[in-house]
């Protein structure tokens, strides 16, 4: 009786365990891989000033991305686009250095950023900007690998917003922590 009993907890253990969810992990898309967020440095920023858009990546543990200079022609190289609105206009942006690391998928060090990185854009709002909060829409372009794979190239849109005063008195500094020495 206790053999019987021991025999059918087991089948109905194996059942359960069968009917679960695999624990592999699951592959995330390109897109939930970088967390992009936009911040002005000055707010509100005065006609006919200049500022800067900063751009923070924030990447998912375990996963980088190739550096805007990558390390090989076939790679897929991050890029940061702008579509700036009237009465904006926009400069070329600064892209930080990436760092050499070696994967299992190659045998020459690339090319790379992880964890958090910083891109920069220079923007002049010109004397007939608008007053008040403006969209500058930004498109940001990468492909996220992990150690094993490489995920397809993702375009992910990024909103700035920058708020136009009429006086330049009114300019202040934003987000110091992101521009020093401003």
């Amino acid at each position: 009786m206790k053999l019987a009993a021991a025999i059918l907890v087991s089948i109905v253990l194996f059942i359960v365990l069968a009917a679960l969810p695999s624990a592999q992990p699951q592959i995330p898309s390109g897109k939930e891989v970088v967390s992009p967020a936009a911040y002005s440095s000055l707010d509100p920023v005065a006609r006919g000033s200049s500022l800067q858009i900063a751009v923070v990546l924030k990447i998912r543990n375990g996963f980088h991305i190739n550096a805007h200079e990558a390390s090989a022609d076939y790679l897929i190289a991050t890029n940061l686009t702008a579509e700036p609105p009237a009465g904006f206009k926009a400069g070329n942006v600064s892209y930080p250095k990436g760092e050499l690391h070696t994967f299992s998928f190659s045998t020459t060090p690339l090319n790379v950023y992880q964890d958090k990185v910083i891109l920069y854009l220079p923007v002049t709002v010109l004397p007939d900007a608008g007053i008040g909060a403006h969209q500058m829409p930004l498109k940001l372009r990468y492909q996220a690998c992990s150690n094993e794979i490489c995920l397809p190239p993702v375009k992910l849109d990024v909103n700035a917003v920058i708020t136009v005063a009429a006086s330049p008195h009114a300019s202040r500094p934003a987000h110091q922590e992101l521009f020093p020495g401003q």
